[in-house]
């Protein structure tokens, strides 16, 4: 078996079943219970077919080395992630999130919800693996049992809110077939919104569209059915549900960007001078808006493992990252979809104006999105090309590969974790000036590369 290919920087995940087959996910239950050394360990699974017996091929190679689990059954990954919480145990979340149908993978997080990536396990499970997947263990299996923590796990959800205050809002949210069916039944219950969901089947093969709201594409479905229907929001859910993008009344996408300085701008009033997390490719915008709050922002690399390790350093409220992850402290330091559609619910029912007009403020500059371009090694490609700025005294950090910023702009370029790629971001002043400094940049890259 090579490992290699499918432990990436945050999680398990590759092609099933060529890649990852239940012989793999009963070797990753047995590594991972040994590694973490806990009596228990929690364990769900998303919609997709394949999740069946993976998770139960993964219990086996827990119990298989004197580990109990519980089995939570259909969840989202911020269902999982509240459970480990709740529970203080290890947490196992089988999920592609929004990777096709054919993908399948394993998120792991310590008890209390602590991530695994690799510099906090992954390497270790990962060399426990494969000794597991040559001699599988063989002891007298321990215990199995099934658990309901969706009334829990619901009032938690609510508890980020003021459920009273909220008004009588029309929502449209977008599950494709993912977690989210699963979620927006339960939160949205008894409260006084008029919810449409589009595709709330769960369906792991995705009929409709991707699951995967970063592509405009899959954003269309739901812009059209705002603008037939004069709702308020849109909320467009990843696959495991834990991401959400917002889509404002007159169908126009908000960013994760805009997003976290708005989450933030709310936060830092319910806790006057906190510390907020922000990944190095959110808008300038956002730390603009921690210190016009009276917050203290940090700045992060991108990647879950890496804020959720910042946010217990610093004692962080929130984080936020561009992608559409936000992270919560009062959530054992979780990101949450749910969570964070609550919370803007929450804002736009105490405004008398639409989202459009509350998001409007920190909507202060023009982004590219993400822009991959193949490359042949892409470290390599990012080394030449900082070598290149730095002659030219352009000012470069390398936190999370390179950004560049030259004042009035700035750029940052990151090798894959998962592929031969670079990952390009841009801001400018202005739409024009982005796609001017988006084409200097990808000349640079082509010259280095």
């Amino acid at each position: 078996m090579d490992t290699t290919t499918i432990f990436k920087a945050y999680d398990v995940r590759g092609t099933y079943p060529d890649q990852i087959d239940e012989r793999v996910a009963q070797a990753v239950g047995s590594a991972f219970a040994t590694f973490a050394k806990s009596p228990r360990i929690v364990v769900a699974r998303d919609m997709r077919t394949s999740g069946v017996t993976l998770s139960e091929s993964f219990a086996r190679g827990v119990r298989a080395v004197g580990v109990e689990v519980v089995d939570l059954g259909l969840a989202s990954t911020d269902f999982l992630y509240f459970a480990s919480g709740y529970l203080d145990v290890p947490g196992t979340m089988f999920t592609a999130s929004h990777n096709p149908a054919k993908y399948n993978g394993i998120k792991l997080c310590l008890a209390g919800a602590k991530p695994v990536g690799l510099e906090t396990g992954l390497v270790e499970i990962e060399a426990l693996t494969n000794e597991f997947y040559a001699s599988p263990a063989t002891a007298e299996l321990a215990n199995y049992s099934t658990l309901d923590l969706t009334t829990e796990w619901v009032a938690h959800v609510h508890s980020f809110a003021d459920v009273k205050a909220f008004r009588s809002l029309k929502i449209v949210a977008d599950t494709a077939n993912g977690m989210g069916g699963f979620v927006a039944p339960l939160v949205f219950d008894g409260l006084p919104f008029h919810v449409e969901i589009l595709f709330p089947e769960l369906d792991g093969t995705f009929p409709n569209h991707p699951a995967d709201p970063l592509n405009p594409d899959n954003l269309k479905d739901l812009q059209r059915r705002v603008l037939e229907t004069g709702a308020d929001v849109g909320l467009a859910f990843d696959g495991d549900a834990d991401r959400v993008f917002l889509i404002d009344e007159k169908a126009q996408p908000i960013t994760g960007s805009t997003t976290t300085a708005m989450v933030a701008a709310v936060m830092l009033k319910r806790h006057p001078g906190a510390t907020v997390l922000y990944n190095l490719i959110c808008s300038k915008a956002v730390p603009e808006v921690i210190v016009e709050e009276g917050g203290v922002g940090v700045r992060t690399r991108v990647g879950h493992s890496y804020i959720k390790q910042v946010m217990a350093e610093s004692g962080a409220v929130f984080g936020g990252e561009h992608s559409g992850h936000y992270y919560y402290r009062d959530n054992f330091r979780a990101d949450s979809g749910i969570i964070t559609a609550f919370v803007v619910l929450e804002l736009m029912s105490q405004a008398s104006v639409p989202l459009s007009e509350l998001a409007k403020p920190f909507q202060r500059y023009a982004a590219s999105g993400e822009i991959n371009t193949k490359v042949t090694d892409p470290a390599a490609s990012v080394e030449r090309l900082v070598k290149k700025l730095q002659v030219d005294g352009v000012n470069v950090d390398l936190l999370d590969g390179l950004t560049a910023d030259y004042g009035s702009w700035w750029f940052n370029l990151r090798p894959s974790n998962t592929e031969p790629l670079l990952r390009l971001n841009v801001e400018a002043a202005d739409d024009a000036s982005c796609q001017d400094h988006v084409e200097e940049v990808l000349t640079l890259i082509k010259e280095t590369s």
